[in-house]
């Protein structure tokens, strides 16, 4: 289907559905959702009812005179519109409908509140060169957005969009290392920790509502794919084993038992981030570290406790100088969790057009301006690893290394008394290595799928309806 025709699905069934010519297909839907409204919830009648309800329309769309001579895409699209309508009548109805959804929910909620706490990336198996916090951060936004919407399809963008961001960090961290193509193996762990991180409520319910009225025929290909994906990763959080993230059964109930803690005490979002960051930079047992500092008040203070404790502290001390100068991972992560927190996204990357354009969107005349940008780009990066007495291409990945070493930094780097002249030397460098044709890994550009609709009785907010369209992602 076309993206146009997609994005005016349901603007376009809904003008369709006021001509007077429609308004025999208008009474069959009205008279649908009341009727089935009556009925006492049962998800797999429910689901069968449904779908053959838009099997019956989508044949009447196709003999009805408003939809003569059109094509097969907006026969399509009206099919889209319909699913859209029908399930935002009715989602009040049939999602989690029954207790037992909602007791899943609450108990997939409560592991992932609690696993996000101790369990690192090196638990999953997740290789280094695929652990970057910022994109991390981006995915689980777009996986938050699920409760959202109430249309089977806008849910699902949801889980596309966060896959994609995923899939793309992937493919430019091979192409970066030069390694083959990642495969499942590689992103099937990324997503069971982003799912994990993201902690979206009703999870349960959202892949249930997907499974049982998304159409068939449209949860094909790439939509299916990672929606299988997304439903492993439910499956695993669920049922979560010391043996399944290469942990030792006593280490693992005394996470669990201190994580509680934590959680009992109502820790911020900011906070588990945090700590989560440090896991990716440290890949030692600081944070186990933290939540025993956190909660020793809280535990019997046993002799192990304290010896433990003691070690804690005197780790804490060792690194206390180096924790003063943070990282540049650590400037990016903060800066990154401060742009999600604030809901900035789309405005800060709105000031840069070029972010999200396809290959084909680019002109001759956008040359000049993307390497001006890139210039600047790389010298800002080249200071600020000065800065941090760092070198240029290492990317700050660690702390200074001693506070000597610091002391040296604060004591004798200057302002730039010319930034022209330094600018100069960095565009002459340019200059003697532009035939270096090492291999860049450009940002995969996300594809454009937006859905909003302009009408006034759709009370539901869209994916890309209040965001910059550019950000959506969608299936082939």
């Amino acid at each position: 289907m076309e993206k146009a025709d997609v994005f005016l699905g349901l603007h376009d069934f809904l003008d369709r559905m006021r001509q007077s010519s429609a308004a025999d297909l208008v009474k069959s839907i009205k008279s649908f959702i009341v009727s089935f409204s009556n009925n006492a919830p049962d998800p797999e009648r429910d689901s069968a009812l449904v779908h053959e309800f838009f099997g019956q329309m989508e044949a009447a769309f196709r003999a009805h005179p408003l939809w003569a001579g059109c094509s097969e895409e907006e026969l399509e699209s009206a099919g889209e519109g319909l699913e859209k309508y029908v399930m935002t009548k009715l989602f009040t109805r049939v999602f989690a409908s029954l207790p037992d959804d909602v007791k899943a929910d609450e108990q997939l909620s409560e592991k992932m509140s609690l696993i996000q706490h101790f369990v690192r990336p090196e638990n999953l198996d997740i290789k280094p060169p695929f652990q970057n916090e910022t994109s991390w951060l981006l995915a689980q936004k777009e996986l938050q957005k699920i409760n959202m919407y109430k249309a089977p399809r806008d849910k699902l963008v949801c889980i596309l969009n966060c896959c994609k961001i995923i899939n793309n960090l992937l493919l430019n961290a091979s192409i970066a290392s030069n390694e083959n193509p990642p495969g499942a193996d590689e992103f099937l762990p990324v997503l069971i920790y982003v799912t994990m991180r993201a902690n979206p409520q009703q999870l349960h319910s959202n892949l249930l509502y997907i499974q049982r009225y998304r159409r068939p025929s449209r949860l094909v290909g790439e939509a299916a794919y990672f929606f299988t994906n997304m439903l492993s990763a439910e499956s695993f959080i669920s049922n979560i084993t010391p043996t399944s993230i290469s942990m030792e059964e006593t280490e693992y109930e005394k996470n669990m038992e201190l994580a509680r803690a934590l959680v009992s005490t109502g820790p911020s979002t900011e906070g588990v981030t945090t700590l989560g960051a440090s896991n990716i930079v440290k890949p030692e047992f600081r944070h186990h570290q933290a939540l025993q500092e956190r909660n020793s008040s809280l535990l019997p203070r046993t002799a192990e406790t304290r010896s433990r404790t003691k070690d804690a502290e005197s780790s804490k001390d060792e690194v206390s100088s180096l924790d003063k100068v943070p990282s540049l991972s650590d400037i990016e992560n903060r800066g990154a969790a401060l742009i999600l927190k604030e809901d900035m996204a789309s405005q800060v990357f709105r000031e840069y057009p070029y972010l999200y354009s396809q290959v084909g969107d680019l002109t001759i005349n956008d040359v000049e301006e993307l390497l001006n940008s890139y210039k600047q780009l790389v010298f800002k990066y080249v200071c600020v690893c000065k800065g941090l007495g760092r070198g240029g291409g290492d990317g700050g990945e660690s702390l200074l290394s001693s506070s000597s070493n610091r002391e040296t930094v604060q004591n004798n780097v200057e302002p730039l008394k010319n930034r022209q002249e330094a600018e100069t030397v960095v565009e002459q460098s340019f200059e003697h290595d532009k035939q270096d044709n090492s291999l860049i890994a450009e940002s995969k550009p996300l594809d454009i799928d937006p859905l909003a609709s302009k009408n006034e009785e759709h009370e539901e907010a869209e994916p890309g309806k209040h965001e910059n369209p550019e950000e959506r992602v969608a299936p082939e």
